[in-house]
């Protein structure tokens, strides 16, 4: 069996080798072939790429960080190990070689920013300013912020307390150019203002109930209704903000278990196998880490809404960053889902007063809702060192708060657009033929028999819950006046306007 190699690693790959990291893998992993020309694998969600001979980049640690930085991508959970172990002097060394250089400048400038430490250079005072990302490759804010000592434009969507990023991939591109929230304005438009007023109630009720719905709570009708005032106010109030997540967290929960503040203790999500047998999905951050990524998540929020980033990424930030970062004890799924809806609101990708029933399609898609969920823990505890005692509680025993604060939210980002768009298709357009439907059943209905509208629903409603025909048991119970010709026409009525086949 021939084992001699025919590439090498490149970029972060050879770089996380070289330095023994253990690291989230990058999306992209580079190789170099010792013949051959240039060929892509995918598996899975990651990027297997092999270049010919030409492109190798040399032997130092130098040469594959700007190898990373022009074919990997930015990675800046992986750049952050990476700058720790190699040190400020072969740093400063490799940037003195290219001062002027695009990727050293680059490197100077993220070194400094994820390390928090100076290198002992001086500032440029020459040259042109360069994007730190490449909008067309990632999305990124605009205008960017200026920073003179590398004469980069930060374009980052966080700050160093909390910064993911989101590539612009062949999906997303699509989904952007799609004009989501103009298909649903088309939507609507087919229908007059009085139907998508009585349909904006249901849609606040049947988010509320699925939200509830997918952590298996059944909540009461106090609850219900403080969800649905909540939900209501998302499209004044941002509740992005430390004092706001905590009012959240205090009405959507039981009052017994409302909080102050943040969690002080470290949880996690997980399901019980039995006694003393504890099934771990995910570690959640240490709580003494939790004030720093949430206050960079409150800053991305922010940065992104000044920065003109789309809204539904902008959503999807907020939303998925908040629930990976749990930082109450109870409510997090809930809020998670709701602070989708307040940027997109506050954005107006939504219409007013409309709300998208994002929630309904989680619930009907669990497992794609779950993969959007599990494209980040699964990984992740990989990493994470923990005990668990015999009650249950967890201690983290490494450092992991840098796989929070930068993660690559890209399949976050797809996730979201893809419940959207169904949730445009099928909950949002469908709950309006039905409204527009029922409205041409209730007519045609009363023109057989002037019924009160009580009673008019309710048949709509038996035959609907029996393919298009009224069962002789619930005519002998609630329309036992009516003539088997009256209600023949009814049916055929129903079955007209909804198009059931009731033989």
């Amino acid at each position: 069996m021939n084992t001699t190699p025919t590439s090498r690693l490149a970029g972060y790959a050879a770089l996380t080798e070289r330095l023994s990291l253990s690291v989230v893998p990058n999306w992209h992993e580079s190789r170099v072939a010792l013949q051959g020309g240039r060929r892509v694998e995918l598996e899975g969600s990651t990027v297997r790429e092999t270049y010919p001979p030409p492109y190798w980049p040399g032997e130092e640690l130098a040469d594959h960080l700007e190898f990373a930085l022009k074919y990997d991508g930015t990675n800046l959970a992986v750049l952050k190990r990476v700058f720790e172990a190699v040190g400020p002097s072969e740093m400063a060394a490799y940037v003195r070689s290219k001062p002027t250089g695009k990727y050293a400048r680059r490197a100077w400038f993220l070194y400094e920013f994820l390390t928090g430490r100076r290198l002992p250079l001086a500032d440029l005072t020459k040259g042109s300013y360069v994007d730190l990302v490449q909008p067309d490759g990632y999305f990124t804010v605009a205008p960017a912020r200026r920073v003179r000592r590398q004469r980069i434009n930060d374009n980052l969507l966080g700050s160093a307390g909390f910064c993911p990023m989101v590539r612009r991939t062949p999906a997303l591109q699509r989904f952007v150019d799609a004009n989501l929230d103009r298909r649903c304005q088309t939507v609507m438009s087919e229908h007059p203002p009085d139907l998508i007023r009585r349909a904006r109630s249901y849609l606040y009720t049947k988010e509320t109930k699925s939200s509830f719905e997918i952590e298996r709570i059944d909540p009461s009708p106090s609850r219900t209704e403080r969800f649905i005032s909540l939900l209501e106010r998302a499209q004044r109030d941002d509740f992005c903000e430390k004092s706001r997540l905590v009012e959240l967290q205090n009405r959507i929960v039981e009052r017994r278990f409302a909080e102050e503040g943040y969690r002080t203790g470290q949880n996690y999500v997980g399901e019980s196998l039995g006694w003393r047998r504890e099934r771990v999905h995910f570690a959640c951050p240490k709580p003494e880490d939790l004030p720093n990524l949430m206050s960079g998540l409150i800053a991305a929020h922010e940065r992104m809404g000044a920065g003109g980033v789309h809204p539904v990424v902008h959503a999807a930030v907020v939303g998925y960053g908040f629930v990976f970062l749990h930082p109450f004890e109870d409510g997090n799924g809930r809020i998670h889902r709701f602070l989708i809806h307040n940027a997109l609101a506050r954005r107006g990708f939504t219409p007013q007063g409309v709300i998208f029933p994002i929630s309904a399609v989680m619930l009907k898609s669990p497992a794609e809702y779950d993969l959007s969920l599990e494209s980040f823990s699964r990984p992740l505890m990989q990493l994470v060192e923990y005990t668990l005692n015999a009650e249950g509680q967890m201690k983290v025993l490494n450092d992991t708060a840098d796989w929070y604060r930068f993660i690559d939210m890209t399949e976050q980002v797809e996730a979201l657009f893809a419940l959207i768009a169904k949730t445009i298709e099928t909950e949002l357009s469908e709950e309006l033929n039905f409204l527009a439907n029922y409205d041409r059943a209730r007519s045609e209905i009363q023109a057989v028999v002037d019924m009160p509208d009580r009673k008019v629903d309710l048949f709509i409603r038996l035959c609907l819950q029996n393919q298009g025909r009224l069962s002789d048991r619930k005519r002998r119970t609630h329309f036992q006046v009516l003539t088997d010709s009256e209600v023949g026409r009814m049916e055929e009525a129903v079955q007209s306007v909804y198009q059931l086949d009731a033989t």
